[in-house]
């Protein structure tokens, strides 16, 4: 059984900063390609950041030179600095982990249960 668990979210004004953490748990033998998704309500959940196992990121525009993904390979957890928050930054944001479980050959994709982030003006 694998289990990501998010954590960090809250209530911040605009130009504030919050860090999230998604902690990966259970019979895990790889994780590979991390990532951090949003949902704002009544919209589709859309990519935020990714990172690779060996540590290259990618970002989506809105939020370059804002947000830092990053991960600590020993603790199996992943990041996401964000900065100079804005009001449309607001939505609920999910960890997603492509995990290769133990006895297993496959990779499977996992998601959190998400953390709400509120951006006020």
């Amino acid at each position: 059984q694998v289990q990501l668990l998010e954590s960090g979210g809250g209530l911040v004004q605009a130009g504030g900063s919050l860090r999230l953490s998604c902690a990966a748990s259970g019979s895990i033998f790889r994780l590979n390609a991390m990532g951090w998704y949003r949902q704002a309500t009544g919209k589709q959940r859309d990519l935020v950041a990714t990172i690779t196992s060996g540590g290259s990121t990618n970002y989506v525009d809105s939020v370059k030179g804002r947000f830092t993904i990053s991960r600590d390979n020993a603790k199996n957890t992943l990041y996401l600095q964000m900065n100079s928050l804005k009001p449309e930054d607001t939505a609920v944001y999910y960890c997603n982990a492509w995990i290769q479980p133990l006895g297993s050959i496959r990779t499977n994709g996992y998601w959190g249960q998400g953390t709400q982030v509120t951006v006020s003006s």
